[in-house]
């Protein structure tokens, strides 16, 4: 088995829906399995996936190309209860049989070629750890998906009033990467978690998520464990892919952000991932390109 796709989802039954039809129908060309664990929804979503992984379904879905389709292997996992991104990826790390594991979220969607040129990246570079493709919004405008180690203070400042003065705004735009060159593909210091695809070696070697993290820090943590451990982050410019994430991701950001739910996990997790990494010093300078 060359790839396992994990879909993580919660309460995501339409999006995850989409998901899973732009992967049958982009037919990778490549050994690859899917499994998707339900964090508890109580929507029906893993009874919808049963009905989906079939070529009746895209027959009766009228789809012309359906007499050809191809249906990988798939499996299913039902939490019992909700534990977050780290504890419900991790449920399906643990039986994914594929050499490379690619965590999906419910809201990408794949295109033609996508996993086999990530694929084929990985395999040309065994030095890649973990690798993203480019994350671009509906409107085809580019997501900052690729970021920087950041300091104690880029958390609050991004949630509070302070964000908004000039050397705040200076700080959280470094960490974010925003006058990078997006069309690059570069060696960066980590990646959001949306999608990416991981070395399973690299995993059962150094551990999975920590699931210490409800929700965030989780993709920044396990990058930088990879670093730790000699592994590169890479960011696959030529390699595109759309992500409806964006017009929800920007209310955890603001002057009120901090008093959400949201913006208390953030920093809840930020307070963890701080209090496990910044007690020591750096034994080697992450990447500052």
């Amino acid at each position: 088995m060359k790839v396992s796709i994990i879909i993580l989802n919660y309460k995501s039954k339409g999006l995850l829906k989409q998901c899973l039809k732009g992967i049958i129908l982009s037919q990778p060309k490549i050994d690859y399995e899917i499994i998707v664990v339900d964090n508890n929804s109580n929507d029906g979503s893993l009874k919808m996936v049963d009905e989906m992984m079939s070529p009746d379904y895209f027959i009766k879905s009228e789809m012309k190309s359906s007499q050809k389709l191809i249906m990988p292997p798939y499996k299913t996992i039902q939490s019992p209860s909700n534990d977050g991104f780290s504890a419900g990826n991790n449920l399906g790390i643990k039986v994914a049989q594929g050499k490379y594991i690619m965590i999906l979220n419910p809201d990408i969607a794949i295109v033609p070629g996508v996993i086999e040129r990530m694929f084929e990246y990985m395999e040309q570079n065994p030095a890649a750890g973990i690798i993203a493709p480019k994350l671009l919004n509906p409107d085809r405008t580019i997501q900052y998906s690729c970021r920087r180690f950041p300091n104690y203070f880029v958390p609050i400042f991004r949630r509070t009033l302070i964000g908004h003065l000039p050397f705040a705004k200076k700080l959280v735009d470094d960490y974010l990467m925003v006058n990078f060159d997006h069309k690059k593909t570069i060696e960066v210091d980590w990646l959001f978690g949306a999608c990416l695809l991981v070395r399973k070696s690299v995993l059962d070697s150094i551990g999975y998520f920590d699931q210490r993290y409800f929700m965030y820090f989780e993709d920044m943590d396990l990058c930088r464990r990879f670093w730790e451990n000699g592994y590169k982050i890479i960011y696959l410019a030529d390699v595109e892919i759309i992500h409806y994430h964006a017009q929800y991701s920007s209310q955890r950001e603001g002057i009120m952000g901090i008093l959400s739910r949201g913006g208390q996990i953030h920093l809840m997790s930020g307070v963890k991932y701080f209090l496990k990494y910044y007690h020591k010093k750096f034994e080697k300078k992450p990447w500052t390109g």
